[in-house]
């Protein structure tokens, strides 16, 4: 459970790093993670144990020992502990379950069950761009470790990944755009943080960091979104490869906050048509089915799912409930996919 006192720490940890911030959310995740590999967090099912209260102060003092030990004092931790007891009172009227039995249950039943992950895959503790990372796995490993599922259970990976690269926070973006280009990025494709609310960073598509992705997860289906941001631009670029301290690769370096990254492009026809009214794969421009397809030969993968607008509905600004989802299915290109 994330507890007042990991929110502070948070913050006051991210404060003390000056310059040096990684990107927390200042949710408190990092700290709740802390404890629970220091092997004293509190579960959730604590919350109907007798000790409750107990395991609570004690976390309670070691952490804002530590937010008194870094000098934060911008807080109201009153409210925040109020806010936090309302929150676990409403908790205790739901019905509590054994999750890993429960899933597990409906695996054995033949039943579809649906992981989505969070966050990407270059913010994974183990793979990520550390410590430029979360706290968590975030590759689809982390089904078997998050939710107690057999790594055999997992029969299919859909991979997301936009059409252009986005980016929270401090860390390395080899491909980032400090122009008007970037600027443009961020505006149509309105890149906020749904968390934090800040301004993401935005630049051309990665792919030797995309490539890297589809090994960790073994994606079996790629799913492009985002494709109408780019509409309008004379010129879309992609990064196949690096030039690492001068010498070109493929490969996601080991140290990749230090080292030398250029980022080597090839450059694609843009197109101009919006893509947003557009249903099905031949009423797409030519320019962009080229480009489509020039990403799946350097991803040696095939996108078979591509979203062209924000809403549900089959336009921009059409009814967001509407029934007709902005998706075309790709069926020339998509693989013969198994249940």
């Amino acid at each position: 459970m994330i507890l007042p006192c990991h929110k502070l720490l948070d913050a006051a940890s991210e404060a003390a790093r000056g310059e040096n911030k990684i990107g927390s959310t200042l949710r408190g995740i990092g700290p709740t993670y802390r404890d629970k590999t220091g092997r004293s967090g509190i579960r959730i099912g604590d919350i109907f144990l007798k000790d409750f209260d107990r395991k609570y102060q004690e976390t309670h003092l070691r952490s804002m020992a530590l937010v008194q030990h870094y000098g934060y004092t911008d807080f109201d931790l009153k409210q925040l502990e109020e806010e936090f007891f309302m929150a676990v009172d409403y908790l205790r009227e739901f019905k509590f379950v054994e999750s890993e039995y429960f899933i597990n249950d409906l695996i054995s039943q033949g039943k579809r069950v649906l992981a989505e992950g969070a966050q990407g895959s270059m913010l994974d503790i183990d793979f990520g761009c550390y410590p430029y990372v979360t706290s968590s796995n975030t590759i689809s490993g982390g089904v078997c470790t998050g939710l107690g599922i057999a790594p055999k259970q997992i029969n299919k990976v859909k991979g997301i990944f936009k059409a252009y690269c986005t980016r929270v926070g401090g860390g390395p973006f080899p491909t980032e755009l400090n122009d008007e280009t970037g600027e443009l990025l961020r505006k149509i494709g309105n890149e906020y943080g749904a968390t934090t609310g800040r301004p993401r960073r935005t630049g051309w598509i990665d792919l030797v960091a995309l490539k890297y992705a589809i090994m960790l997860n073994g994606v079996d289906e790629l799913i492009m979104m985002k494709s109408d941001v780019l509409s309008g631009f004379e010129e879309v670029l992609a990064a196949t490869a690096y030039k690492v301290d001068g010498v070109k690769t493929t490969q996601i370096p080991f140290e990749v906050c230090e080292a030398r990254i250029e980022p080597v492009y090839e450059s694609q026809k843009g197109w101009s048509e919006d893509l947003t009214g557009i249903r099905d794969f031949k009423g797409l421009p030519q320019t962009f089915k080229d480009y489509i397809d020039f990403v799946n030969r350097n991803l040696d993968s095939e996108i078979s799912l591509l979203s062209v607008g924000p809403d549900r509905g089959s336009g921009r600004n059409e009814d967001p409930e509407g029934e007709k989802a902005e998706f075309i299915k790709l069926v020339s290109l998509a693989k013969d996919l198994k249940r």
